[in-house]
């Protein structure tokens, strides 16, 4: 029965994965500083996931359409980010964004609350706020 429930679940993963490249979403453009910002940002977060998860797909999603090439980090059975995220983020729940800012690392679970977080500092409001700032 469990490997039953393992298949399907793979299955219907593997059906969702192929839905996501068939309608993947176009990415956000950015000047080239403006991109280059954002890069030195990202460089200090993390998304735990499972490849298959259609929680993880969908924050993958918003990543890309938010033009946000944030590393993945796998947490197979067998992976070291498994282990990591266990004991440093308190628990095997993905999608899970580690942001480390200003010496403190936060784990941040829930697609809903990742994806609101990432449009609120990298969205197109988030530009606009900058650029008029500058101005």
């Amino acid at each position: 029965m469990k490997l039953l429930l393992k298949i399907v679940r793979e299955g219907l993963g593997r059906i969702i994965i192929l839905i996501d490249f068939l309608t993947r979403p176009s990415p956000m453009k950015r000047s080239k500083p403006e991109q280059t910002k954002v890069m030195a940002q990202l460089a200090n977060m993390a998304l735990y996931q499972f490849y298959a998860c259609p929680f993880c797909i969908k924050t993958r999603r918003a990543l890309r359409r938010l033009n946000l090439p944030i590393q993945t980090r796998n947490v197979n059975e067998g992976s070291p980010y498994r282990q990591e995220l266990i004991e440093q983020g308190g628990d095997l729940q993905v999608p899970c964004l580690r942001i480390e800012e200003a010496g403190k690392v936060e784990w941040m679970y829930e697609s809903k609350a990742i994806i609101a977080y990432l449009e609120q500092r990298f969205g197109p409001e988030a530009i606009g706020q900058v650029n008029r700032a500058a101005s």
